[in-house]
């Protein structure tokens, strides 16, 4: 199993907004790719939140070959319509993990 982890630091000025597009748009956008059978949100506490919350998101794929297709065939716009909504209010870190149970 693989994990895309997305890891966003938002503006305050748009936290609020940007939640609700994220859970109601950009995660079924990306589900909607049938790459990751789940995710999961989560805030990072414990972090400096001064300019803003900090977020990750997580896709589950089944196996690395799901995610490669995700990068090479649906990354790029989706990461686009983040830019062309939000702008310069946020920045993203991404990783990829392997599960290792």
């Amino acid at each position: 199993m693989v994990i895309y982890n997305v890891t966003i630091k938002i503006d305050w000025s748009i936290h609020e907004h940007w939640l609700r597009w994220v859970r109601e748009t950009h995660i079924p956008d990306v589900l909607a790719t049938e790459m990751f059978y789940k995710h999961q949100l989560v805030r990072l506490l414990e972090v400096d939140d001064s300019d803003g919350p900090t977020f990750a998101i997580q896709f589950y794929a089944k196996n690395i070959a799901d995610y490669q297709f995700y990068i090479k065939e649906f990354s790029a716009s989706l990461r686009q319509k983040s830019y062309d909504k939000w702008g310069n209010k946020f920045v993203a870190f991404r990783s990829v993990m392997e599960v290792m149970n």
